[in-house]
């Protein structure tokens, strides 16, 4: 894996493509947090991996596509938008906004800011 943290954050944001969960999930710490800020955050690789594993399962793909990104020693933010393709053959687009912190070259801490009403209305 990659040392510098603004590196780890690029290099896991495009692993979302892959749809490997185990390979995604290895990103982490064994004690890291997982908090989709609407959400209860997921706490622990074991539970991170549950709840990715769900997340992934729901969609034909998912792309990361980072905007800006921006890394000041072990943090780094980045500005997205999530695209999500649904079975059904729909799409969501998704603006997120992402903390990541990061230790010993792994992700300790992944918090995303969205509006939870852009996800409810593309299942209406």
């Amino acid at each position: 894996m990659t040392s510098s943290a603004d590196a780890v954050v690029t290099e896991f944001c495009a692993l979302w493509s892959t749809a490997d969960v185990d390979q995604i999930v290895d990103w982490f710490t064994e004690d890291a947090v997982y908090h989709n800020i609407p959400l209860a955050a997921a706490v622990g690789r074991d539970a991170i991996r549950e709840f990715i594993a769900g997340f992934i399962a729901a969609f034909d793909s998912i792309d990361f596509t980072v905007h800006r990104q921006l890394a000041s020693g072990d943090v780094v933010m980045n500005e997205r938008t999530d695209v999500m393709r649904r079975k059904d053959g729909g799409e969501i687009a998704l603006p997120v906004m992402g903390v990541f912190e990061v230790r010993d070259g792994k992700i300790a801490v992944w918090r995303d800011y969205f509006d939870m009403a852009t996800v409810t209305a593309a299942f209406d």
